[in-house]
């Protein structure tokens, strides 16, 4: 981010240099005012046409990079999705292992405890 940063400092520096020693060179040309005035108009427009250039890249430099952004994020944005399903999916397939040994557990202790009565109820008589 700081080298497109300085980029445009660049950029920006190297076109005012260019309008400021523009305007010198007509200035201190030696013709005359007329010649002089039809040729500022002429750089104007000029400057103008690049203007417009510069400023039509970047824009659209700017909607790649919006469009690269938006890529990007909706990339991450799905790959977060996958991570959470994953995740979501162990931690059923923990509940459904849990509750499998806690019902297993149950009933060993279920059958202990009936075993224990058996052993200590005396059996009815006749």
């Amino acid at each position: 981010m700081a080298d497109d940063s300085r980029g445009w400092e660049f950029l920006t520096g190297f076109l005012l240099g260019a309008v400021v020693g523009a305007a010198a060179a007509l200035l201190l040309a030696p013709q005359s005012g007329e010649e002089t005035r039809e040729e500022i108009r002429e750089r104007g427009i000029e400057l103008r046409g690049r203007a417009d250039e510069l400023s039509e890249t970047s824009r659209k430099r700017a909607e790649e990079v919006a469009a690269e952004a938006r890529a990007r994020a909706e990339e991450a944005q799905q790959r977060g999705r996958l991570a959470l399903d994953e995740q979501r999916s162990r931690l059923q397939e923990a509940l459904d292992e849990g509750k499998e040994a806690a019902a297993k557990k149950r009933d060993e202790l279920m059958a202990r405890l009936e075993a224990e009565k058996a052993k200590r109820t005396p059996p009815a008589s006749a």
